[in-house]
């Protein structure tokens, strides 16, 4: 009886896992997946030239240029980014850093009452634009082992409108150098002549068929 019972079981078993691998056979032939040939993912192709628009990095505007349409009220508002540790106003008092009004223009390091930095009275020059533009931007950088904990300011157009803005309090302060010089392109290489004839070679190199050039006519006297 037990062995009866027993193959009962044991056919009930074998006949489920036959069933199983059956349905797993029927659904690998149906539902087979397909494998390419290479493995990867199948991505769209870029449009034309974008690839080149996206790679090519857009030219900074020189700081003169930036300068010449820098806005004092936007440049104001960016300066209370800085009202914590500096005053503007004339006679203000020094705080976390000095004073800055007349900074544009004067040495560095050179604002009364104000213990600076080593690194800062080691530098040596004046806040002019390009020194203060590279300062705003990045302080440790452009003095190394300077004390002052600001960031800096990463946006060109944010920076002129606050260099702007210190321009209008300090009474010294130089004109903003010329935009138009900064914004000129290079000259352009000259023109061949009319019909792309060679230029004549130098220091008297023989005429085409062989004959010797004529000597050159020697050069008048300079004026006494």
């Amino acid at each position: 009886m037990m062995n009866i019972e027993t193959n009962k079981i044991m056919g009930a078993v074998f006949g489920s896992l036959l069933f199983v691998v059956g349905v797993n056979v029927i659904a690998g032939g149906l539902f087979s997946p397909h494998k390419p040939a290479v493995p990867g993912y199948d991505l769209p192709a870029p449009e034309e030239g974008a690839a080149a628009d996206a790679g090519a990095a857009a030219p900074a505007e020189p700081l003169p240029v930036l300068l010449a349409s820098a806005d004092v009220a936007k440049g104001q508002a960016s300066a209370k980014k800085c009202a914590s540790c500096h005053t503007f106003e004339e006679g203000g008092p020094n705080k976390v850093g000095p004073n800055l009004h007349g900074v544009v223009g004067r040495p560095l390091a050179s604002h009364a009452g104000f213990n600076y930095s080593g690194a800062l009275k080691g530098k040596g020059g004046e806040w002019n634009y390009e020194a203060l533009n590279a300062f705003i931007q990045n302080p440790k950088q452009a003095v190394p082992g300077t004390i002052m904990a600001f960031a800096g300011i990463a946006q060109a157009k944010e920076r002129a409108d606050l260099i702007a803005y210190l321009k209008s309090v300090s009474p010294s302060a130089p004109a903003f150098p010329e935009a138009s010089a900064a914004a000129a392109p290079a000259a352009a290489p000259a023109a061949p002549a009319a019909g792309g004839a060679p230029a004549a070679p130098a220091g008297g190199a023989p005429a085409a068929g062989g004959a010797p050039a004529a000597p050159a006519a020697p050069a008048a006297p300079a004026a006494q």
